[in-house]
């Protein structure tokens, strides 16, 4: 029987149960001991170096990939329908801006039949702050803008998400000046059977509209917004500047200005076939990563985001694709606010996160591209609490490099009427 029919056969019960029953024992009593039997040897590991359990994550997380690709997703995330509430979490609204979309991506959406919706969104807090959810911004008072992860059709905005451990670690290490980061739930990517199944733009439309939200609802200025985004939501952050700055001169709709920087952690920039080179990341680095970009059933899934554009637009399309070695489109980055870039040397996006900096770079400028290659880091590694002291050490960075962006709009407003920034809020 194939991969493709056993999928369906296990996604309901009592199949679905008995087939997760036999994989739990499999691997509690035979996969997980051989699996480390045969790790002893440090030739034997993906990278030398690894600790023994970094070794076992990564293979656990890599066979609960291939067993929820049969069975399907058994737990709940929350998504874009509902704003779940709990211990804690601050959720709101956000409204959709239907006036700030334009252009090509306005006619992209009319062929893809999609609009604009009302989504939830997400306030985070360092430790210790405790904000109205949508108070307007303190002086001196900078925001993060994150956007998740998950190949565009997978996790949350949701704090309770692992993907939230970005943001949150972030503000761990900042100063009185970063007390806050804003989640946004945009629309995931369902199979095309699913109505509505969501491709491209449904996403990058609730980007803009939590972008929308935190300038013209809260009152940020964009100089004090730094967006955040990791492997898609990475993706999604491109997309939104780029969106920001070619629609700024738009002769009828305002647009909001560009925020003051950029960060991106593994970002996904290449949604291009797979090469078969063997010495390409995307190959070689396949028994490091947890994630496999190669598989027949990512190349499925990317065809379902690119929608009415078809598989094509992973070669043409600036905004599906920003940095592939494909690309018959000239893809420009100027423009672009000072960007931070985080990758792993383990992961299989290495390449084409090689070729993001090369491009930023030449287009920027190396003075607002800062690279940061953690050669023992597997793919978004920033969410995975057991990837120490890589995700520590780095989060460390980011938090500093966001510090040395300078003074914000509203603390130099704030110093000019006279105002003195407390260290506490």
């Amino acid at each position: 029987m194939s991969e493709k029919q056993m999928g369906p056969m296990y996604q309901s019960q009592p199949m679905k149960g008995l087939y997760l029953a036999k994989e739990t024992l499999a691997t509690t009593f035979v996969r997980a001991p051989l699996w480390a039997l045969y790790a002893l040897p440090r030739t034997n590991r993906p990278r030398s170096s690894w600790p023994l359990r970094r070794v076992m994550i990564i293979k656990l997380i890599q066979h609960m990939i291939s067993v929820v690709g049969k069975t399907g997703q058994w737990w709940h995330d929350p998504d874009h329908l509902a704003v779940e509430q709990g211990p804690n979490v601050k959720g709101i609204w956000i409204s959709p801006a239907p006036d700030l979309v334009v252009g090509e991506v306005k006619q992209w959406a009319a062929d893809a039949d999609l609009e604009p919706i009302q989504i939830p969104g997400y306030w985070l807090e360092k430790q210790g702050i405790d904000l109205p959810a949508n108070s307007p911004p303190r002086p001196g008072e900078k925001v993060i803008y994150s956007l998740h992860g998950g190949g565009f059709a997978a996790c949350s905005a949701h704090p309770n998400d692992g993907t939230s451990n970005i943001p949150k670690g972030i503000l761990k290490h900042t100063s009185p000046h970063i007390v806050r980061a804003f989640t946004v739930e945009y629309r995931l990517l369902k199979h095309h059977s699913v109505k509505p199944y969501n491709p491209f733009p449904a996403a990058l439309f609730d980007v803009i509209a939590g972008y929308n939200h935190l300038v013209n609802i809260v009152g940020f200025a964009p100089e004090d917004i730094v967006v955040e985004g990791d492997s898609a939501g990475g993706n999604l952050g491109i997309a939104l500047i780029r969106y920001l700055i070619e629609n700024q001169d738009h002769p009828i709709t305002k647009i909001p200005r560009i925020p003051s920087a950029l960060v991106l952690c593994s970002p996904w920039v290449d949604l291009a076939p797979a090469t078969q080179d063997p010495l390409a990341a995307v190959q070689y680095n396949i028994p490091s990563d947890y994630i496999c970009i190669a598989a027949n059933g990512i190349n499925s899934m990317i065809t379902d985001y690119c929608g009415p554009l078809g598989p094509s637009a992973t070669l043409t399309n600036r905004y599906i694709s920003p940095a592939t070695f494909f690309s018959s489109t000239n893809v420009s980055f100027k423009g672009f606010p000072r960007t931070f870039i985080l990758s792993g040397g383990a992961e299989v996006m290495l390449d084409s996160i090689r070729l993001l900096r090369q491009r930023m770079t030449k287009d920027m400028g190396a003075n607002l591209v800062t690279y940061i290659e953690e050669s023992l880091a597997v793919h978004d590694f920033l969410i995975h609490t057991w990837h120490e002291p890589e995700r520590t050490e780095c989060l460390r960075l980011v938090a500093q490099w966001i510090e040395e962006l300078g003074p914000s709009t509203s603390e130099s407003h704030a110093h000019s009427q006279g105002y003195k920034l407390k260290s506490k809020l």
